[in-house]
């Protein structure tokens, strides 16, 4: 399998919509009209509850480390490759093909790809995440921070390995990008907390 059937295939897997199937077919709901509006497994929870979330946020990472783990070794050997393919899973999954290009904004598939490749960085990472989000109560600030902290978490933890610390680099300003619309919102102090179920309109 060339590199361009590679990254075709991750597109692919990382656009399929899960938080959308999840919400509409199981549960009735479309999710693009609830909560924030936005594909992911935080509206998932905001809207829905963990019994929906967690499983939507697990199948998000899985599109991720699947693409990166099954797909790029047979695209090449090259040390970059994996980082490429998985890059791909994550704008497949933010711009979906499915729905209009309008997927989530790509943490958790994000991370499933970096698991992949640098474990030790996105557990380091993990930790400051979960630390934000216990002390402020706001996931798009965790997630912010463990984009900010990624490329440092590389660079102490893999210092010879500069292609993770570019795809870091690179995710890092794709994930701020992605959560413009929350960090306008932190700004304001209208942010959502996690935790604050809202309630659905018949």
């Amino acid at each position: 399998m060339s590199l361009a059937l590679a990254v075709l295939g991750a597109y692919l897997l990382g656009s399929i919509p899960t938080s959308f199937l999840v919400s509409h077919f199981v549960a009735g709901v479309d999710l693009r009209q609830h909560g924030s509006k936005s594909l992911g497994a935080t509206n998932v929870y905001r809207v829905l509850g963990p019994k929906y979330a967690i499983p939507v946020g697990l199948f998000d990472a899985a599109k991720g480390t699947v693409a990166t783990l099954l797909l790029s070794p047979v695209a090449g050997a090259e040390r970059w490759t994996p980082l490429v393919v998985g890059s791909a899973a994550v704008l497949g999954h933010i711009y979906t093909v499915f729905l209009r290009f309008r997927g989530g904004k790509g943490v958790a598939t994000a991370a499933g790809v970096l698991v992949a490749v640098a474990p030790w960085p996105v557990l380091a990472c993990l930790a400051l995440w979960l630390a934000v989000v216990l002390a402020s109560g706001y996931v798009s600030l965790g997630s912010i921070s463990a984009a900010i902290a990624f490329p440092i978490a590389t660079r102490v933890l893999l210092p010879t390995d500069p292609y993770t610390l570019a795809a870091g680099i690179a995710l890092r300003l794709l994930i701020i990008y992605t959560h413009r619309s929350n960090i306008r919102r932190l700004v304001h102090g209208t942010e959502s907390r996690f935790g604050n179920r809202q309630k659905r309109e018949a």
